[in-house]
């Protein structure tokens, strides 16, 4: 493995991360956990776009010749989840909390860029963006859609995201589709209200809702379902919330709200869970002569990894003589770097955070700081291959 950091490196990598992860800030929200990796990466770029998608910051290293351009992203955002741990550098904000180890993964973003600093790369670009958003699925298509995007044009796009449950330091790789696709689908149903001892008298959704509840639980069911024939791979639907009226014993209720979380393996087979659930629903409530709105929120694409790009990261762990772990099926949760890779040549890999780490999401996950180093290794060495 690569020798690129010094021990008092490192150690200011790793304090930049508890440093970050004592201050988290939400979606959309992140202005000081831009403010602070642009105090680290200060003067240690050739150029700096700021506010990029909202809060985001991307730092562009430029090579003497004219080269390839790589893309790395880090996300910024943290999670809106009380932290128990208890060690010093812990969340100082009630009910946020890195939960996800994008702390950890700016810090390597933020070491890659000092490394970069000096030891310059001769032919090419390589842009380091720290992307807003990422937990809500918002940040990546905002960056993608910023004028301030347009003239960075990448070849290769990648980014990492940590994974409890694996052997630390292990590398995670997948050809083909690495995350899945998923959206919030948010059903509403307008009624008339009654007196509650004259229900002839309005239309409650009532049946309704549970028809619909029904009806997708029922849809995909591990293939099995009423799609078992068109679906291609993986599916699922997950009903989340449901609202009935009002808390009003002398009113029958006028309005109901389901929410369900869609999910799949395949953009094309998202596309047909959505556009079969949307005619179901559609066709229950006028049944039940209903008023309804479908809308969407927290919308991922699939990732898919690009054939090219796994084959030049596969090279550089061999090289360096990493622990590769293969994974047989996609992820089923979701990251919103698919809109990267659906537009161009990417891949997300894993890192191993330890077989005992808590996992993502969990209230006592840390990111662990051993892997830091890892990761930067890899970004450096894949860098050093693509441009030379």
């Amino acid at each position: 493995m690569l020798n690129i950091l010094s021990s008092n490196e490192l150690n200011k990598i790793i304090e930049l991360r508890k440093t970050i992860h004592s201050n988290p800030e939400l979606a959309h929200q992140e202005f000081n956990t831009a403010g602070t990796i642009m105090k680290f990466l200060e003067n240690k770029s050739d150029e700096i776009i700021s506010g990029i998608g909202g809060t985001g910051i991307a730092f562009i290293y430029k090579g003497k010749e004219e080269g390839k351009t790589i893309l790395l992203r880090a996300d910024l955002d943290a999670l809106p989840i009380k932290e128990s741990n208890v060690f010093p550098h812990k969340s100082s904000k009630d009910n946020v909390s890195h939960k996800c180890g994008h702390d950890g993964h700016m810090a390597i973003l933020a070491g890659l860029g000092s490394v970069l600093s000096k030891n310059r790369i001769e032919k090419g670009k390589v842009v380091l963006l720290f992307q807003p958003a990422e937990e809500i699925g918002e940040g990546a298509e905002k960056v993608l859609n910023d004028k301030k995007f347009k003239n960075i044009k990448p070849d290769f796009v990648y980014a990492i995201h940590n994974l409890p449950g694996y052997e630390m330091k292990s590398v995670i790789t997948r050809y083909e589709t690495f995350a899945s696709a998923s959206k919030g689908m948010i059903i509403k149903l307008f009624g008339k209200t009654s007196h509650a001892a004259e229900p002839e008298n309005g239309n409650s959704p009532a049946t309704a809702m549970t028809r619909i509840i029904n009806e997708l639980n029922n849809l995909v069911i591990s293939l099995k379902g009423k799609l078992k024939d068109k679906l291609k791979d993986f599916s699922l639907i997950t009903v989340i919330h449901a609202r009935l009226g009002e808390k009003a014993f002398g009113t029958t209720p006028g309005y109901a709200e389901v929410m369900a979380t869609l999910r799949s393996y395949r953009n094309d087979d998202m596309n047909t869970i959505v556009e079969t659930s949307e005619s179901l629903i559609k066709k229950i409530a006028e049944e039940e002569k209903l008023q309804i709105n479908i809308s969407y929120t927290e919308e991922f694409p699939a990732t898919v990894n690009n054939k090219e790009c796994i084959e030049l990261l596969k090279e550089t762990l061999k090289e360096n003589k990493f622990l590769e772990v293969e994974k047989d099926l996609p992820f089923k949760w979701s990251e919103d770097f698919g809109h990267f890779t659906s537009k161009y040549k990417g891949a997300l890999f894993g890192i191993g955070a330890g077989v005992k780490t808590p996992q993502l999401h969990n209230p006592d996950y840390d990111f662990p700081d051993e892997i830091i180093e890892t990761g930067i290794t890899i970004y450096y060495s894949l860098i050093k291959k693509i441009l030379g």
